[in-house]
């Protein structure tokens, strides 16, 4: 395993502050009013689904851990782990154009933690442009019907 030396505070730990968070949605839910627990519960899964992502993000970066065993953890198929590794801090400026964190983008991110020089994301900076839809799909008959010809 790998440790990388990075040291962070609670205050500006993504891991830390997301599980705080999603504690606090919890604190308020009434359980003997659904209605009114939904929002709060609703809020609390974001936030574990936010917590989930930076650990799994810190799993690879300070762990050594690959994508594939980080989304196993968390109980993630390997496909699923690089988008969500691309909306974290600490991977998100090493997604590819596809808005994806690949083994190539991990590979870039220890180097520069290494060397000193891995620029997390800033919460300011605006999320990876997502790819452009495809057109729609439109029907085209492959050949001619009985019924042009009647």
């Amino acid at each position: 395993m790998r440790h990388t030396g990075v040291v962070t505070t609670q205050a500006d730990d993504p891991l830390a502050r997301s599980v705080d968070h999603a504690r606090r949605a919890l604190d308020q839910v009434d359980p003997t009013v659904a209605s009114a627990a939904l929002p709060q519960l609703r809020l609390a899964a974001e936030h574990v689904s936010a917590a989930i992502d930076a650990a799994m993000a810190a799993t690879i970066l300070e762990e050594g851990a690959t994508i594939r065993t980080a989304g196993a953890l968390a109980g993630l198929s390997e496909n699923a782990v690089g988008p969500r590794l691309a909306r974290t801090r600490d991977l998100g400026a090493y997604s590819a154009e596809n808005g994806r964190v690949t083994a190539k983008g991990v590979e870039r991110a220890l180097y520069d933690l290494e060397q000193g020089r891995h620029q997390p994301a800033s919460a300011a900076s605006p999320p990876a442009t997502p790819p452009k839809p495809a057109a729609p799909l439109r029907f085209r008959a492959r050949r001619p019907s009985s019924r042009d010809d009647a």
